[in-house]
């Protein structure tokens, strides 16, 4: 029986999300959900386990696959500096998100996550899918895929902030995990990238990802 250890930010809500997909796809797996503090204090030792952060904020000694592309996502002055210099991109804020499902075999594009806001009480919310055409597809799709090459991304779920300037893309920092704007995917996608991020983890294969029609 394999162990996980998932480090949770502010929200516990991911924790929850992954903690599903995981209990559905391998019901035997020991899952323990810890915050970052107590990575900090010593309080939890991996001890062999599956380490999947949930959050950028994880200590600098904590080894698990991905940490490179973790303190990338965690600067993002010099994430945006990088992606200018070496990729030849305009960088930028955005309020959009590409998901990146990137398997073994290589990466699947899921439909891209936009954020709105309540009018009256201001509290955010993400929405599944935004509808973009074939040419923003186009540079989104390879400027995800320059960026995870450059990178040398292991396979996990990674979610692209972006934006727009004119009539071009601009990058605005990457998340490699599942983040808040994932949370769209519960029940409009399938798999959810929630689900897609611990196949990935696992080497577990992943054909194709639909959103349900009653959603579309």
């Amino acid at each position: 029986m394999s162990k996980v250890l998932i480090v949770a930010g502010d929200s516990r809500g991911l924790a929850d999300c992954l903690l599903e997909a995981i209990s559905q796809s391998d019901p035997l797996t020991e899952v323990l959900i810890c915050g970052v503090s107590d990575l900090y204090s010593g309080a939890i030792a991996d001890g062999g386990s599956i380490v999947c952060p949930l959050t950028l904020d994880v200590p600098s000694d904590l080894v698990f696959p991905g940490q490179d592309v973790f303190r990338f996502g965690a600067n993002v002055v010099a994430a945006r500096d990088r992606v200018a210099q070496e990729l030849q991109v305009p960088v930028g804020d955005g309020n959009f998100w590409l998901p990146v499902v990137l398997t073994a075999k290589g990466p699947l594009y899921a439909e891209a996550i936009a954020a709105e806001s309540d009018k009256l009480s201001g509290e955010l919310s993400y929405r599944q899918p935004l509808h973009l055409s074939d040419v923003w597809r186009q540079q989104l799709y390879e400027l995800a895929f320059g960026l995870l090459n450059l990178l040398n991304a292991p396979p996990a779920t990674y979610l692209m902030q972006f934006g727009f300037v004119g009539e071009r893309i601009c990058f605005d920092r990457l998340l490699p995990f599942p983040a808040a704007p994932a949370i769209a995917s519960v029940g409009v996608q399938v798999p959810d990238l929630f689900v897609c991020h611990w196949y990935c983890l696992t080497n577990k294969p992943i054909y194709d990802m639909q959103i349900t029609s009653w959603c579309s």
